[in-house]
């Protein structure tokens, strides 16, 4: 019996060890970590390409679980999906596995005047991910572009004195325009007034007096409250937003000011632009919320960064307005009409082809809403922070180049091949010099706006100045 007890109980100690080895094999199973190769986005923009040199990167989304031995950017002229056997960037190692921060690579000793092929890459020990592709092309001379930066009217002193050049004086600019003969107009806005200077630098006033007020009528007895943005159509009609009355006014060539929509009362509602429009319909009255800027197409629709609202609106001819993309709420997401979200919208532009363009300043981005009113991230933003600081307007050329001022002090040119080009100004450094590329200086620049033969004028906000940037381009 002593032998048949001690016999169960080593039978019963075998099974027990038996079932706890099981259940511990399984658990280590269960726990184990697969290691996957790394997630990457490859930057879109590729950042001051001259012959020889530019800067890219990107974003890892996901390292796979494992750490990364290397990441960077791999680039070819002559392979059009680049590899590790390729030309390749070795950036310091990604390793936080929460947040993932761009890295940026430097790419020297390019061929001048040659079309390269990049993307961003990261390495496990699964492998290596890869990017998608882009494609950019040197320069045929060290500087592609040279931006050359001038006081055109103005002379830093804050005030209100129509007159020539440096003798004139404007109070806060923050808006300007534009037309066809080379005019360029300002809102003036703490003077709550528009100006306009000649293309010989002669400034006058053409619509608007002191102190600020609400006003439609003749120009010279019309009034505005911090006017902002402005933006002709091809009738020679100048429609500014007047951000303190929470309307978007209209002057005709005649020089005559109306209301062209809301009705100065803050609040976001969409529907007629006045109420002129409400005859004959069921429809309610407009409303904005301190709007920021404007842009004309050349079907006559206004667009309207409507900054206190974080939405694009949209004023159709027909006199009604309504929402082109956005949510009240200010948020960032790319998506369709208002599903997408802005925050504090300040700068808005239109080509030829219907793509509508914002600052969103707010988000340090660059984003664009297409025909299909479906809204992208075309430069800035989360997978590129601190390439934009706090972009407040934008214009756009016939070309389809954009330009961009940041009130940081930077003005930027981004071109059609998904270039990001820094013409002028350093980021955080103010003040009122003249000079070529980053040796001039801005102090908290708005406006910006682009003439017929491509010359830049920049609302140069706290140096109560209007500046001029010309372009020379080295092919």
């Amino acid at each position: 019996m002593k032998i048949f007890y001690l016999r169960n109980i080593y039978l019963s100690s075998l099974f027990l060890l038996f079932v706890f080895l099981t259940v511990g094999c399984k658990k280590a199973a269960t726990t184990a970590t697969t290691v996957t190769i790394p997630t990457v986005v490859t930057t879109a923009t590729i950042i001051d390409v001259t012959s020889t040199s530019a800067q890219s990167g990107g974003v890892i989304t996901d390292l796979g679980d494992a750490s990364l031995s290397a990441n960077g950017v791999v680039y070819s002229s002559v392979n059009s999906t680049p590899t590790l056997t390729d030309s390749k960037t070795s950036d310091p190692v990604v390793t936080n596995q929460f947040s993932f921060p761009p890295f940026v690579s430097n790419l020297t000793n390019l061929t001048p005047n040659t079309v390269y092929y990049i993307r961003a890459y990261a390495t496990n020990p699964a492998g290596t991910g890869y990017g998608s592709v882009v494609k950019f092309t040197t320069s045929s001379s060290l500087t592609a572009i040279t931006a050359t930066v001038t006081t055109f009217a103005g002379n830093g002193s804050a005030g209100y004195v129509d007159g020539a050049g440096l003798s004139a004086q404007f109070n806060n600019p923050e808006g300007v325009s534009v037309d066809s003969k080379g005019n360029v107009y300002v809102s003036d806005t703490y003077n709550s007034i528009i100006r306009a200077i000649t293309p010989a630098g002669v400034v006058s006033t053409i619509a608007g007096m002191p102190p600020l007020g609400y006003t439609d009528g003749p120009a010279a007895t019309a009034q505005f409250y911090a006017p902002g943005g402005s933006a002709f159509d091809s009738q020679g009609n100048l429609y500014v937003a007047d951000y303190g009355n929470n309307v978007i006014r209209k002057i005709t060539p005649a020089g005559i000011v109306s209301t062209y929509a809301g009705n100065g009362t803050p609040g976001y509602r969409n529907g007629a632009a006045t109420s002129a429009s409400l005859t004959g319909t069921t429809d309610t009255l407009a409303y904005f919320n301190n709007p920021q800027a404007v842009a004309v197409d050349a079907a006559g629709n206004v667009y309207v960064a409507d900054r206190g609202n974080n939405v694009i609106r949209k004023i159709l001819p027909t006199g009604r307005v309504i929402t082109l993309a956005g949510t009240k709420t200010p948020g960032y997401v790319d998506a369709t009409n208002e599903f997408a979200s802005f925050s504090s919208p300040s700068g808005v532009a239109v080509d030829a082809s219907g793509n509508v363009y914002v600052a969103d300043e707010g988000n340090a981005a660059i984003r664009k809403i297409n025909p299909s009113e479906v809204v992208t991230t075309i430069a800035g933003g989360a997978t590129q922070p601190g390439l934009l600081n706090l972009p407040a307007g934008i214009t756009i050329d016939k070309a389809g180049n954009l330009y961009i001022v940041d009130e940081g002090g930077r003005i930027f040119e981004y071109t059609t091949a998904n270039v990001l080009y820094n013409l002028a100004g350093t980021l955080n450094k103010s003040g009122l010099v003249n000079g070529v590329g980053t040796s001039a200086l801005f102090s908290n620049p708005q406006g910006i706006a682009i003439d017929a033969s491509g010359n830049l004028y920049v609302a140069d906000q706290y140096n109560s100045c209007i500046r001029k940037i010309t372009i020379t381009v080295t092919n």
